[in-house]
């Protein structure tokens, strides 16, 4: 089988395409013919060495294909079932704890799915939602799930309420559809008014340049009437953050996913009170979080399943070519999920 190993200490001049034999599933396990991959923030910070891996780590946290042999005792999956992973395979339900996400695909203790063959506990997958391609499924796992966790079940969502998102990645774009298809009001930024106008023909109801109003935070709470918007999808990390702060409402929820932005923090004015002053005076959920648990996955499959959401996917590419698909996400010009057809 064809497989990308990363020589450590990483770098995308380090991925390399190998040759190597499938395992047969022992107890509890599966052997999925993996049919496509999607690329996430943390595979970047992986592959480029930000995560110390072994050498000749498999990277790609997302996978989706066919089961192909099935182990001793396994009953959820039959041979030809389609597949996806979970981000956490340790993570089945309740409350996270260090045991359940000690693991992720591609990280440091497991290898992941660039790989055509990819043999694992059964605890790790869930269905594929009906009707999907294998490239649509492989892009579910991290961000998909990511934004259902922040909106259907830290933050509670619910019709009528505004949700603001940042920018035009897996998880800003998931967020914006779940949100509508809650009946909420989305409010969108991003710097491209290219991308602002497809935001808006998906559904976005308000939208902002960051860039052309850098204090975007008051636009957005001036778009709710001054109350302030009740959901923040935080993907910049504290380079954002006064921003949301200043655009969520009393008592409202801000899921801190990312830190996309942190490297562009500026500090805070002289006699201005911090982001965090101001969570605590404006009583602010604000929630770390990282994807979910295989029940959250479930929950969400059956949403999608119920309501036709299909992903926004930009470009795929081919497995040899996951080093030009990490350059292609560098530039920051894609909009939605990028793809690798395994």
């Amino acid at each position: 089988m064809r497989t990308i190993q990363l020589s450590s200490p990483g770098g995308l001049d380090r991925l390399h395409l190998v040759e190597a034999e499938p395992r047969a599933p022992g107890p509890g396990e599966i052997m999925v013919r993996v049919r496509a991959s999607s690329l996430n923030y943390h595979d970047y910070i992986v592959v480029k060495g930000g995560v110390p891996t072994k050498d000749g780590r498999i990277p790609m946290s997302d996978g989706a294909g066919e089961v192909v042999e099935v182990g001793e005792g396994v009953d959820r999956f039959a041979a030809g079932d389609s597949v996806i992973s979970t981000f956490f395979p340790r993570w089945k339900d309740g409350e996270p704890d260090s045991y359940a996400i000690s693991e992720v695909p591609g990280d440091r203790g497991i290898d992941g799915f660039a790989s055509e063959f990819v043999t694992a506990s059964a605890d790790g997958f869930s269905h594929a939602p009906k009707g999907y391609s294998h490239m649509e499924a492989a892009t579910l796992t991290c961000a998909g799930l990511t934004a259902w966790r922040a909106l259907m079940v830290n933050g509670g969502l619910k019709p009528g309420d505004t949700v603001l998102t940042m920018g035009t990645g897996g998880v800003s774009i998931f967020a914006l559809q779940f949100a509508k298809l809650a009946g909420a009001t989305v409010i969108s930024t991003s710097s491209s008014d290219d991308k602002l106008k497809r935001l808006q023909e998906m559904g976005a109801d308000h939208i902002i340049n960051y860039r052309k109003f850098p204090e975007w935070g008051q636009m957005a709470k001036e778009l709710t009437d001054g109350r302030g918007v009740d959901h923040v999808v935080e993907i910049g990390g504290s380079g954002s953050l006064a921003q949301s702060v200043e655009a969520c409402r009393h008592g409202g929820h801000i899921a801190m996913i990312g830190v996309l932005a942190s490297r562009d923090e500026k500090p805070t004015p002289a006699g201005m009170p911090s982001p965090m002053v101001k969570v605590m005076m404006k009583q602010i959920r604000l929630c770390g979080l990282t994807v979910g648990a295989r029940r959250h996955q479930e929950d969400m499959i059956r949403a999608i399943e119920a309501n036709g959401l299909r992903p926004v996917l930009d470009r795929s590419f081919a497995l040899e070519a996951l080093a030009d698909a990490f350059r292609y996400q560098e530039t920051g010009s894609h909009f939605g999920k990028i793809g690798i057809e395994i």
